[in-house]
């Protein structure tokens, strides 16, 4: 199983590239990130990322639900930690 993060700053793009993968058996989009930033892990609330991502916020909820499901995250600290720990995002310097 290959698992993919899509990250584009274009909502289009991403949601043909994430037609085309989810055509695919193999491929699992794990979550979607724009424009370099993993949102979550920046501890935004739905309704930031919503904003950010100029989507619904139920829809933003459903993403970060759908991969909690998807990398067994039991809640969205857990997320933040897979992100941080798969090298995604890296700490900022203060």
């Amino acid at each position: 199983m290959i698992r993919v993060l899509l990250v584009d700053d274009q909502p289009l793009l991403r949601s043909g590239f994430r037609a085309l993968l989810d055509l695919e058996d193999d491929i699992e989009v794990v979550a979607e990130a724009a424009d370099g930033e993993v949102l979550v892990a920046q501890g935004l609330s739905n309704d930031q990322i919503a904003g950010r991502m100029v989507i619904s916020p139920t829809t933003a909820k459903t993403h970060i639900n759908r991969a909690m499901a998807k990398l067994h995250a039991r809640d969205r600290a857990q997320l933040v930690v897979l992100a941080y720990e798969s090298g995604l995002v890296t700490p900022r310097n203060a």
